[in-house]
């Protein structure tokens, strides 16, 4: 199973704790205490999403964190780098030189194409789409009688 690690999801609940409250500076205990997460763990995220640039801090009585620019501006993408680094499902799909049979490989150029659509699709993802709500699935109708008197094989 491919997934992200369990900070990568946590810096996206706390990403999306941010964006909901666009202009405020929030501070990590408002953070931790609203997406329900350690605060040590909020710190440690903060800090990561703040050296990648997606959040910016605040010092003093009234500081905190809040987005460095819209929702609509930063993508999964960006998060997920910020703690994870690049984006790739294996290492020959994100730099050169990383493996011996790397000249005689007869896989990596798909590779390359899969981490590049992996990464196509998170970029289209921006923070403020995961603020919308889910939209549910469209309900579909099938008129059965057109079945009636006919064998279902």
């Amino acid at each position: 199973m491919l997934r992200v690690s369990r900070l990568t999801d946590y810096a996206t609940v706390v990403m999306t704790c941010i964006a909901a409250h666009p202009g405020d500076v929030l501070s990590t205990a408002q953070i931790a205490d609203e997406t329900h997460l350690e605060l040590p763990t909020v710190s440690k995220l903060l800090k990561s999403l703040g050296h990648a640039g997606l959040v910016d801090s605040f010092r003093g009585v009234n500081g905190g964190y809040r987005l460095s620019r819209p929702a609509g501006e930063i993508n999964l993408a960006e998060i997920v780098e910020a703690l994870e680094g690049p984006i790739g499902m294996t290492e020959c799909g994100i730099t050169q030189g990383q493996c011996d049979r790397e000249a005689q490989c007869g896989v990596r150029g798909s590779w390359q194409r899969i981490n590049s659509l992996l990464d196509g699709a998170l970029r289209a993802v921006s923070l403020a789409d995961i603020l919308r709500p889910a939209t549910p699935c469209k309900e579909v109708t099938v008129d059965i009688s057109i079945l009636k008197g006919r064998t279902i094989a």
